[in-house]
Parts: structure tokens; C-alpha cells; sequence
């Protein structure tokens, strides 16, 4: 560590932006003052999308989920994600 960071209390957002704007913490820290982190439950990030099925073939993949016993959607994901992977 190269030398300590003294965070003063602030009265606004305006005055932290403007401390934090000024700072260059490579004049604090060096790489070594850092540990390796992991984030091992992270999701990895998903999107909405819009999907027109037939009626008939999302009635079946409901029943299906119903008798594995997961949600539906998350049961589209993985046969949306096999044949994915199958076909590259």
C-alpha cells in the first residue's frame, strides 16, 4: 500500500462526485493490496425475449415441466440450449 485514503464525510452527492473525480487511486493502492474474488452463485445475465409457439406445443412443453416438476420456461431454456449446442 503506497499511502492511506482518508474518505471524508460528504454533504451531497455533488461534493463526493467532485472528491472522487480528483482521486487517482493508483496513488493509494497497488495491486497486491487486492485479493482474488469469486463470485460462485452469480447468474450469468438474461434477457426477456418474445417467442410466438403454437398453442398446442406450449400446452405439451407445460406438461412436461409438470411432470419433471420444474417451471416451463426454465424447461424451454434447456431445449432451447440443447439444440443450440447440438447443431454447432
Amino acid at each position: 500500500m503506497k499511502k492511506n485514503l482518508k474518505v471524508p464525510k460528504f454533504k451531497s452527492e455533488a461534493q463526493e462526485r467532485a472528491f472522487w473525480a480528483k482521486i487517482n487511486l493508483a496513488d493509494y493502492f497497488e495491486a497486491e493490496d487486492f485479493d482474488t474474488a469469486s463470485f460462485p452463485n452469480l447468474k450469468p445475465s438474461s434477457r426477456p425475449v418474445s417467442l410466438r409457439i403454437p398453442d398446442y406445443l406450449l400446452l405439451r412443453i407445460k406438461e412436461r415441466a409438470n411432470e419433471l416438476n420444474v417451471p416451463y420456461q426454465s424447461l424451454m431454456k434447456r431445449y432451447i440450449a440443447q439444440g443450440a449446442l447440438k447443431n454447432s
